[in-house]
């Protein structure tokens, strides 16, 4: 199965805003630009919340189907691994692998240097059309990265022929994601990399690399700008070349992971699409939940008070919530207000603090950071808190569709 050119990811964290997502994805199509959503929510999520995915595919189904939706739609099992894909087998049609915690597991002597007997190609100065700087590697080089990632790679044919064996001839997208790791992958390894997964016959759709710089969850990112443009631009150039030269899909593109509220980028990738035409995957995952916050604290009354609650409990258990996420938020504790003070804010000036307009001086990037992984706190509610969406569901849609239209789309698509 193929992705289209541009497709977005969208976590709906408790399956009530997919036709508020949805409706967003309608206006980018009547400006002229078609994206492809992709519901996605990973094994962590369900477990945290008690769903199951199939609830994923069904609110979206029921989203599509009622908005008469013409275009693809996908539904993403998010960062599985080869314990976690077969409770998604049945509902999911875009599979997301991460083999993360494989990369730096040393692969033998001998497959090493079979690996790289396998592709002298590799070996010398490759000038890349749209590559910046040729990408060079002697023997030893391509054999450290070798080493460092071809166990990661067979790990995710594995868990792709895992994935085939039980879908037998339904379609489905694949990716590969490698960004929840510590060091960035430069181009060069991009290239090995896509060269060894070439190896394990994956019909990759994208990849997810992780690149220099910080990409916290929900909040801009931080790192050399010039730095993201270059790297993100010859990581297009060596998939290019890749998928000419290994066989790979020629629609394979770059997933950018924890992809949401990078504001600085918007434009650099926006311009680097345009100058290539090449396509990619933004994965913004969790923002969808932040909204129904924001929307509860602009209703007031109920709504309001059960964001307090979350907020306090958030500050008490920071370590807890924290915890598995620790890579991908940056919280600066001194920074995160009392709950004696926030009990007395009002509903627009706590959603000030959440939403994520960086020139609000009310804005407070450590709030939002703790709220982001803190839905499981709202889980714990039961159906307190579904029926507080539901109640003020207009509200909240509001907040869930202008969020992803004017915040993401906009300066992605139509600048």
């Amino acid at each position: 199965m193929s992705l289209p050119r541009f497709s977005f990811g969208v976590g709906d964290r408790f399956a009530h805003q997919a036709f508020a997502q949805l409706a967003a994805f309608e206006r980018l199509a009547a400006a002229g630009v078609i994206v492809a959503p992709v519901w996605n929510k990973s094994n962590r999520e369900h477990t945290f919340i008690g769903s199951e995915p199939a609830s994923v595919r069904a609110a979206a189904e029921t989203a599509v189907t009622a908005g008469h939706w013409p275009h693809p739609w996908f539904v993403d099992a998010d960062h599985i691994r080869l314990q976690t894909v077969d409770r998604f087998v049945a509902s999911s049609d875009f599979f997301t692998i991460d083999v993360a915690d494989s990369i730096g597991t040393p692969a033998s002597d001998a497959d090493v240097a079979a690996f790289v007997a396998r592709h002298g190609e590799l070996v010398g100065t490759l000038s890349l059309p749209g590559c910046l700087e040729p990408i060079e590697l002697d023997a030893a080089s391509l054999g450290a990265i070798v080493r460092q990632y071809l166990l990661a790679c067979r790990e995710a044919g594995e868990i792709y022929r895992h994935i085939k064996g039980s879908l037998g001839s339904r379609p489905f997208v694949t990716e590969v994601s490698m960004d929840e790791t510590d060091l960035p992958q430069t181009p060069p390894q991009l290239l090995v990399i896509l060269a060894m997964l070439a190896e394990e016959r994956i019909p990759l759709e994208t990849i997810a690399p992780k690149f220099t710089g910080r990409f916290n969850k929900g909040v801009d990112y931080v790192g050399d700008l010039a730095q993201f443009e270059r790297e993100f631009a010859d990581d297009i150039a060596v998939l290019a070349f890749a998928a000419e030269r290994y066989g790979l899909p020629r629609t394979l593109k770059l997933s950018v992971h924890s992809g949401s509220d990078k504001f600085s980028l918007y434009p650099i990738i926006r311009r680097v699409l345009a100058e290539t035409g090449a396509g990619v995957h933004l994965k913004t995952a969790g923002t969808t939940w932040l909204e129904e916050l924001i929307g509860l604290s602009e209703a007031g009354g109920d709504g309001l008070a059960l964001v307090k609650e979350i907020y306090a409990y958030a500050l008490d258990h920071v370590d807890e919530l924290c915890g598995p996420y620790a890579t991908v938020i940056d919280i600066d504790r001194s920074k995160l207000p009392a709950a004696a003070e926030v009990s007395g804010w009002s509903g627009p000036r706590l959603a000030a603090a959440i939403r994520h307009v960086p020139t609000n001086t009310q804005f407070n990037a450590n709030v939002r950071q703790l709220l982001h992984v803190s839905f499981k706190v709202a889980a714990k509610q039961g159906t307190r808190y579904t029926d507080l969406l539901a109640a003020n569901r207009e509200i909240v849609a509001h907040q869930v569709t202008e969020n992803i239209f004017e915040r993401h789309f906009r300066p992605l698509f139509l600048g």
